[in-house]
């Protein structure tokens, strides 16, 4: 089937482009709240779903032996820009499991920022893993690794321990059977399982109330989500979409994007997981669907519709600061959210 149009991008007064997609809202019980489009599709989750990637370092005790704080934890979870903190988080997360950034198999990435990337260029520097936007997550994965007592070499390969355990908890958080012909290599070098939305949906809505959990899941589960609404800065950076939204909503809600238009979040006030998929990969689609998402189940105080406001409906700008459009939500899509909430 074709996915609807969920969101348009003006120029003037026309339609200048138009972004299909697909959305599953579940609440804990497994019962549907909202389903736009294909919702049914293997779709590959990839950063989205980092979270459940680091329940095991939590549900082991590694997370506890190693010293984890909040920021590290949120980081383990994070897609972040590469800031200097970001890096530096990533390095003392290693140095407390008695590794070294050689240790990290996910690549060298530049800073998301040009601020940042410029400050590595005037120091005369090259960006390296800790740079990565997934060096948290992995040095999460090395973590666990020393923890088990497993080696560390190769972390990232399907048959390691380390990705054997993830792949068992995405398993069981979604109820699918992950078989090799699911199987990708994410931008990272790890294995990404393609799942339908439905079940990536439901699997967040008991990440973030705990229900249908066994008590030790529900804990860490708990625990990480505590970690990232604490530390959104963390998860993300400056100016970026998951940062302000959890700063914004102050543990109300959890979001994660991932790319290729993924969104993930979980509104625990409500019971209800969130997944959607933009079908071109657009981010700044993406970003409008999950905000128009909240923005209509959610009773927002002013300072909270304010700021959301701002991400549903998104200007354009001329190089000179002229608004020149607008990337929003479509009509539809919004009265489908809002007898959603109904």
């Amino acid at each position: 089937m074709d996915n609807p149009t969920l969101v348009e991008v003006t120029r003037g007064s026309l339609v200048e482009c138009r972004h299909r997609g697909a959305i599953s809202i579940f609440d804990a019980d497994g019962k549907s709240v909202l389903s736009i489009g294909d919702v049914s599709a293997r779709v590959f989750p990839r950063s989205a779903i980092k979270a459940f990637q680091a329940l095991p370092l939590v549900e082991s005790g590694a997370a506890e032996a190693l010293d984890y704080d909040d920021a590290e934890l949120a980081l383990a979870c994070a897609s972040h820009s590469g800031e200097e903190v970001h890096a530096n988080s990533a390095r003392v997360m290693l140095i407390k499991a008695g590794l070294s950034e050689e240790a990290l198999e996910c690549g060298s990435q530049w800073p998301k920022r040009m601020e940042d990337a410029a400050k590595l260029i005037q120091a005369d520097e090259q960006p390296c893993a800790l740079h990565n936007n997934c060096s948290g997550k992995h040095a999460g994965f090395l973590g666990l690794a020393r923890v088990m007592g497993v080696q560390t070499q190769g972390y990232v390969n399907a048959d390691h321990p380390v990705q054997q355990e993830i792949k068992l908890v995405m398993e069981q958080m979604t109820g699918d059977t992950l078989t090799a012909d699911v199987c990708g290599t994410d931008g990272c070098s790890i294995p990404t399982y393609a799942t339908a939305l439905d079940k990536f949906a439901l699997a967040f809505a008991r990440f973030g109330t705990g229900e249908g959990l066994d008590p030790l899941r529900a804990k860490a589960a708990e625990r990480l989500y505590e970690a990232c609404v604490n530390e959104p800065y963390m998860v993300a950076g400056t100016d970026r979409f998951c940062t302000r939204s959890m700063e914004t909503f102050r543990g109300r809600v959890f979001v994660k994007t991932g790319a290729e238009g993924v969104f993930c979040a979980a509104i625990p006030e409500l019971g209800y997981g969130v997944a959607l998929k933009c079908d071109d990969g657009a981010t700044r689609a993406s970003e409008v669907m999950m905000a128009t998402v909240l923005q209509g189940l959610l009773d927002l105080s002013d300072d909270e519709a304010k700021v959301l406001e701002k991400d549903v409906r998104t200007d354009i700008l001329t190089r000179r600061g002229v608004v020149a459009g607008q990337v929003r939500p479509t009509a539809d899509f919004v009265e489908k959210v809002r007898q959603a909430a109904v």
